[in-house]
């Protein structure tokens, strides 16, 4: 008699993204980069961390690349979500799969993580290492930062942050003083509610004025509630872009992990001409300045 067990995946306790990608209105120029984007492959093979916040459904690279491709995009880069905790397979078997141009951020348990690994992932196509200081389940805090930085700094690797600075108003303080650059998503969680004179937002500005800091203008949908196109945050990409406009990124966020609304792609590909309304400066963002950040060559 077998003492073999049956494997029974967690139920999905989100949605998936939209398969039918509307093409967008706004051309993408050759090069263009969608800058933050997550997979999710089947649990069997890639077990989710315990304590996660949500539990994605099956969101696989064939999905993503359909994706990019309708909308325009010629390289992409995958971010390592925090329901996988350290353990960065799915990751790098996305970027090992020769079906895109890929690059990738990590989440790297620095204390066990030997230069061989480092390396290791830096040859599979990593570029950065991810600190998230918002999502539940998140298992690498700020104090790793100086360390971390110490042992990327020689690769060209950076550092990025989601974070929420409304409630942490003076991180730039602590930011500012690594010795690599830094990425911060998701518009630092900003409540555009709050307006751009509130303590976040003004913590942006701040770092804007370092050359090391760079922006990912990404998720609409995690900052404002006037869905479908919320109009009240192209004030705050705008300036954003006139801050930083050669250290500005921009991304989908696919799958578009836990939020309350599921945008399409394609529309949140048009936004960009309302937040960069000048094409020149929007195709330097969307391909000049992911090919310094991202290393693509």
């Amino acid at each position: 008699m077998s003492n073999a067990t049956t494997f029974v995946p967690a139920a999905a306790t989100i949605p998936g993204p939209i398969a039918d990608t509307r093409r967008p209105r706004v051309n993408f120029p050759a090069g263009a980069c969608d800058c933050h984007a997550h997979v999710f492959g089947p649990q069997r093979e890639y077990p989710f961390a315990p304590g996660g916040g949500y539990v994605p459904p099956e969101c696989s690279i064939d999905d993503y690349v359909r994706m990019l491709r309708a909308i325009g995009c010629a390289r992409a880069v995958i971010v390592h979500p925090s329901v996988y905790g350290t353990d960065n397979r799915c990751t790098i078997d996305a970027l090992r799969s020769g079906k895109f141009a890929f690059r990738g951020v990590a989440v790297i348990d620095e204390p066990n993580t030997t230069d061989s690994q480092l390396e290791d992932m830096h040859r599979a196509g990593v570029r950065g290492v991810r600190i998230n200081l918002k999502s539940k389940g998140a298992v690498v805090g700020i104090n790793a930062a100086p360390r971390l930085a110490e042992r990327i700094k020689a690769r060209g690797w950076h550092i990025q942050f989601f974070l929420d600075t409304h409630a942490m108003p003076d991180i730039d303080r602590e930011m500012t003083k690594l010795p690599v650059d830094i990425v911060i998503d998701h518009f630092g969680h900003i409540e555009t509610a709050h307006g751009m004179q509130a303590p976040g937002f003004r913590t942006l500005l701040r770092l804007a004025r370092h050359e090391r800091c760079w922006f990912k203008l990404i998720g609409p949908y995690r900052i404002s509630r006037q869905a479908p196109k919320f109009a009240d945050v192209t004030p705050f990409a705008r300036a954003l872009v006139e801050a930083a406009p050669d250290r500005c990124v921009w991304g989908t966020d696919w799958p578009h992990p836990n939020v309350s609304f599921m945008p399409n792609d394609g529309d949140l590909a048009d936004m960009l001409a309302d937040w960069i309304p000048d094409a020149a400066l929007r195709n330097r963002i969307l391909a000049a300045n992911p090919a310094r950040l991202y290393d693509f060559r």
